[in-house]
């Protein structure tokens, strides 16, 4: 009996301890997480020989991808299944986005409170090679305490967390006002956006909505 009671205890203790290590764990404030300081020491390891081959975080997107917006608010969108990092991102220190031809109807809105849950069940459910996730922001800072610790506990094996392009900005400032959207009313920076050969633009841009975002 005394056994019994001993083993009991130690259960409930350890419950205890258990209980206490999670409260512990939600109580960690995590430090602001800063693009252009994260990207700064990436290319001294770049330029240290840290890496046996070059990624820019800039830019790149890949078959699945978050963004976060000034209100720290999630959306993500999905592209052709794309193998690991192939040619498309083994890119120079100074390229520019490739133009991606997304569209309002292309960007899905996430719930703050299960993002970990959507990541897990449309990232970590892919075959390994393709367990890749883009993190996109359109502050430089990311502040957000959820995010923080989503991102402090992420299980994906590979990610990049960079700030949005040009036309990822368009996109879903045009889906936020719920405006129709095509890429050749825009009145594009070319120098931070690099078009196929094949598009020709035949309409007059108008840019309708003027952005604030800069680049």
């Amino acid at each position: 009996m005394k056994k019994v009671l001993g083993l009991i205890i130690v259960l409930l203790l350890f419950g205890c301890a258990k209980k206490g290590e999670v409260a512990k764990e939600s109580d960690v404030i995590l430090k602001p997480y800063i693009i252009s300081q994260e990207y700064r020491e990436f290319k001294l390891k770049i330029k240290n020989n840290k890496f046996p081959y070059v990624i820019v975080p800039f830019g790149i997107s890949v078959e699945s991808n978050l963004i976060i917006d000034e209100n720290s608010n999630m959306y993500y969108y999905q592209r052709a299944s794309s193998v690991g990092f192939g040619n498309d991102y083994h890119v120079k220190s100074d390229s520019i986005p490739k133009f991606l031809d997304l569209n309002t109807k292309d960007l899905i809105r996430i719930p703050n409170n299960c993002i970990k849950e959507f990541v897990d069940e449309n990232v970590m459910t892919k075959e390994r090679r393709r367990q890749i996730l883009i993190i996109a922001s359109q502050k430089d800072t990311i502040i957000d305490q959820k995010f923080l610790k989503f991102l402090h506990y992420l299980k994906v094996p590979i990610y990049v967390v960079r700030r949005t392009t040009q036309e990822e900005d368009t996109v879903l400032r045009y889906k936020k006002v719920n405006k129709y959207y095509d890429y050749q009313n825009i009145k594009w920076d070319k120098s931070k956006i690099k078009f196929p050969e094949n598009i020709k633009f035949v309409k007059r841009p108008t840019d309708h909505l003027k952005l604030t975002t800069e680049y």
